[in-house]
């Protein structure tokens, strides 16, 4: 379950690169024109299909007002964005570009400015929200944010396999094909999760203790190599800071 969800976002060589935000955010907020519209023109197709959203049409770059208000609400999420806040940047560009073409109409309707933190207490069309409509429209941007911090957990894993030698790809072939030799495999990485020494040893040499391992694993040193990838994936799951792709694997 778990490989076939891995494999499933990743693209044709297993990786996963980072997003244009975990690319560029730094830089464009650091003064570096080239990265904001770099960022800005990788993030357009949010602008037009929130745009989209809240005007009920199709709408088009050079053509239509409310992209130019999107895009500058985009280029203020990009200043305005906090990091150390813990929440993704996509779904909250999506609130400002929303917040700001809601503004936009208001203004049309000679009504005042609305600030962004209101954002929560109304509808796309500037009308409040009270009781399920509320609870909805949080549990909504909650579902974005939790899309967006999975695809970055993603990326994240895919990276950290990699200082291992491991590509989601990888785990396809050392996967162990019956439920019992894989509920086994699963046992053994969490044999070395649990154990310091064992784990110590993973992560320092970036390799299976397979000398300590294979007395106490119950297999032979020949499955323990031929399944060493696979243990390394689950056990690093395990050990590391994976909150939502854990899930994915019986703990």
């Amino acid at each position: 379950m778990l490989l076939t969800f891995l494999l499933s976002l990743s693209d044709g060589t297993g990786q996963r690169g980072p997003s244009p935000a975990e690319r560029l955010l730094g830089p464009a907020r650091s003064g570096d024109a080239a990265a904001r519209e770099e960022l800005i023109r990788a993030y357009t197709p949010l602008v037009l299909r929130v745009g989209s959203q809240v005007t009920g049409r199709y709408l088009t770059v050079g053509r239509d007002e409310e992209v130019s208000v999107g895009l500058i609400a985009l280029n203020e999420a990009i200043d305005k964005y906090d990091p150390d806040k813990g929440g993704a940047f996509v779904p909250f560009a999506e609130l400002v570009i929303r917040r700001r073409l809601v503004d936009f109409y208001r203004r049309s309707k000679g009504r005042a400015e609305v600030p962004l933190s209101e954002f929560e207490t109304e509808d796309d069309e500037g009308n409040a929200l009270h009781g399920l409509e509320m609870q909805e429209a949080i549990a909504e941007h909650q579902r974005q944010v939790e899309a967006e911090e999975r695809r970055q957990e993603i990326a994240r894993y895919a990276r950290r396999l990699a200082e291992f030698g491991i590509r989601f790809s990888d785990l396809v072939q050392a996967s162990p094909k019956h439920a019992d030799a894989r509920e086994r495999a699963m046992a053994i990485a969490r044999l070395v999760a649990e154990d310091p020494l064992l784990a110590q040893h993973l992560l320092t040499r970036r390799e299976l203790p397979l000398k300590q391992l294979e007395p106490r694993a119950g297999v032979s040193r020949k499955t323990l190599e031929r399944q060493r990838k696979y243990i390394i994936a689950v056990a690093l799951l395990l050990l590391e800071d994976f909150v939502y792709l854990r899930g994915y694997i019986a703990v």
